[in-house]
């Protein structure tokens, strides 16, 4: 037996037919019609009798009436006291500026909708300075770039990213690649020459890139997500970011190519306390996180990624 064909039974007994309850319900008659034999199958009696005017209740369905009103009822009851004793709280996260750029936003209005007593406080941080955060128990969760933390924290891959070459065309032009410009790839070893902006080295993108390309002619250090990407769209200048990076006011200045020979990934981990430690309201927020960002790639609103978690 299923609510829903409760709430039918009790909607034709009240609308005294089929086609009524049907217009009432905003669902097809024929659909009613087979709930509410499937009832009285399940229940091995007779609810309704049929006639040409209409339904009308039988001895059975005037008892059955009765209970299933009460049942309705508690039903009503036992949803108000959910809403009532939803989840509450204060959880802290912390996030870089390219994931606060893509996930800010969709993760506040899905905490709203889902979860609107729990209070969020966002840290948007470099990666390394959300591990020391971490680490002094400053943030309920994190997401970081690396996974060379303490093993008493929980860490999980979320997402992986590729790394592309970001500049105007005309900068890339300048520099001889419009071959790379067709095929929308760049080999490792041609990116040695070209004044590059990028983050400082504290930065685990920074140590990332050298340690897989090896030398670069880096002219301007900037952190900012902003600021770095502006300065591409201003300044003859590349950079090496993920997709990400490139925000939906840059794509149509910016032309992206993918690093290859050997091709450079990042993976985005989930980072939190322990599982057991963590309020019923971070462990809400982390799985709002996760829906997140499936939805974000899904709908390829996440630039150049790949979920794997």
């Amino acid at each position: 037996m299923e609510i829903k064909q409760i709430k039918y039974f009790l909607t034709v007994v009240e609308a005294g037919s089929i086609g009524k309850a049907a217009q009432k319900l905003d669902v097809g008659a024929s659909a009613i019609s087979q709930q509410i034999s499937k009832l009285e199958q399940e229940l091995s009696i007779r609810l309704l009798q049929r006639n040409a005017f209409g339904v009308t209740p039988t001895p059975a369905g005037l008892a059955f009436l009765k209970h299933s009103q009460l049942i309705l009822r508690q039903i009503n009851f036992a949803v108000d006291a959910a809403h009532s004793a939803r989840l509450s709280g204060h959880v802290s996260l912390g996030f870089p500026p390219t994931i606060t750029a893509l996930l800010g936003i969709p993760l506040m209005k899905l905490m709203s909708e889902r979860y609107p007593d729990i209070h969020l406080e966002i840290v948007e941080t470099l990666s390394g300075n959300l591990i020391q955060s971490i680490n002094a128990r400053q943030l309920d969760i994190a997401i970081i770039f690396t996974n060379e933390i303490d093993k008493q924290w929980s860490i999980e891959p979320l997402v992986r990213e590729q790394m592309y070459l970001m500049a105007r065309k005309e900068v890339l032009e300048k520099y001889g690649l419009a071959e790379c410009i067709k095929s929308s790839m760049i080999q490792s070893q041609q990116i040695g020459d070209i004044p590059l902006v990028l983050p400082r080295q504290r930065h685990s993108l920074r140590k990332l890139l050298e340690h897989k390309i090896g030398q670069l002619n880096v002219v301007y250090e900037i952190d900012g997500l902003h600021l770095l990407m502006d300065s591409l769209v201003h300044l003859d200048l590349a950079s090496v970011r993920p997709g990400s990076a490139c925000l939906p006011e840059y794509q149509h200045k910016i032309e992206l190519l993918k690093v290859v020979d050997p091709e450079i990934e990042r993976i985005n981990y989930l980072v939190s306390l322990a599982e057991e430690e963590l309020s019923p309201a971070a462990l809400a927020a982390k799985s709002a996180i996760r829906a997140c960002i499936r939805e974000l790639i899904q709908n390829q609103s996440w630039p150049c990624a790949e979920n794997i978690s």
